[in-house]
């Protein structure tokens, strides 16, 4: 038997339920992961409460849940070729990461090995952030000289965008909640807060102006980049929909580079970048996991270990 988190309904609240069920098996084509740790993301809980969420990506309940995993391959299916028994890997699977087993369709599905270095629970932690950080500091063409203005800052996303960003030479500032704030700048970052009069607070901090914003809560910081006179072509938005006020550039990790994982999680091995955990939880405990996720207030990453 492998352990699993069902989704019962697609409805708020969410009813989750961790069951057993037969092994699942790898076929043609796909490796099963024996899961170690699953990071939990915003998206997770959007697809199991709101209906078009989970048809945009043709989720139906019941079902699994979350996206992100890591672990190792315990088993290979006929004609998979760069994977082997043993492997260290990590990647997604929508709507079915969060289980004691995880089975992945190589040439479609997203996996790649886990650098030495990296723990199972960063790299559980990353495929969707560090998709979307790639393609958000991209999408603005953050480079040095330029001064970045980037909103929610200190979630999982955020943190990598910050240090992507500074690593391309440009001044961040960064909004986040006071607490969160010594945390950015040992990121390299100037913080401030966000909310009312974020536009007068950024043209103090900045007096040269901003070349580029990235939103990564709503659309909050896309008004105030449009107001401080921002390109609208250099303000991208994660969370906005895809059509974005004024013009901005809505974007995600299917715009990532094809190499963004392997980079930022080498970089991660290596000490170049961080990501934190907030908090970690075992399976059985998934709906505490969730319901931190969606108070808002992460610094990182929250993690479901299995």
């Amino acid at each position: 038997m492998s352990t699993f988190v069902q989704q019962l309904v697609i409805a708020d609240p969410i009813v989750l339920d961790v069951i057993d069920r037969p092994e699942p098996h790898s076929g043609p084509g796909q490796v099963r992961v024996r899961v170690r740790a699953a990071g939990l993301n915003p998206v997770d809980w959007k697809v199991a409460s709101i209906p078009a969420a989970a048809a945009r990506y043709g989720v139906t309940a019941p079902t699994g849940f979350g996206h992100d995993f890591a672990g190792e391959i315990d088993e290979v299916g006929p004609g998979v070729e760069g994977f082997a028994i043993g492997d260290r890997v990590f990647g997604g699977a929508r709507a079915r990461a969060v289980a004691e087993h995880v089975v992945v369709t190589v040439a479609t599905d997203l996996l790649v090995r886990t650098p030495d270095g990296l723990s199972d629970e960063a790299a559980g932690a990353l495929s969707i952030v560090a998709r979307t950080a790639d393609a958000a500091v991209t999408a603005v063409g953050a480079s040095a000289g330029d001064t970045v203005l980037i909103g929610g800052a200190a979630g999982g996303v955020g943190v990598l965008v910050v240090q992507l960003a500074v690593a391309a030479g440009a001044k961040v500032i960064a909004t986040a909640s006071e607490s969160n704030h010594a945390f950015l700048r040992d990121l390299g970052a100037t913080p401030t807060t966000y909310g009312d009069s974020l536009a007068e607070r950024v043209r103090a901090l900045a007096p040269g102006g901003v070349d580029a914003a990235i939103d990564l809560q709503g659309t909050d910081t896309v008004l105030t980049a449009l107001d401080l006179g921002v390109d609208p072509a250099r303000i991208a938005t994660i969370a906005a929909g895809p059509n974005p006020p004024g013009g901005a550039v809505a974007t995600g990790g299917v715009q990532a580079a094809p190499d963004a994982l392997e980079r930022i999680a080498q970089a991660l091995a290596d000490g170049r970048l961080t990501l934190p955990i907030e908090a970690t939880f075992p399976i059985e405990r998934i709906s505490e996991a969730v319901t931190l996720q969606r108070g808002g207030h992460v610094r990182g990453k929250v993690v479901v270990t299995v």
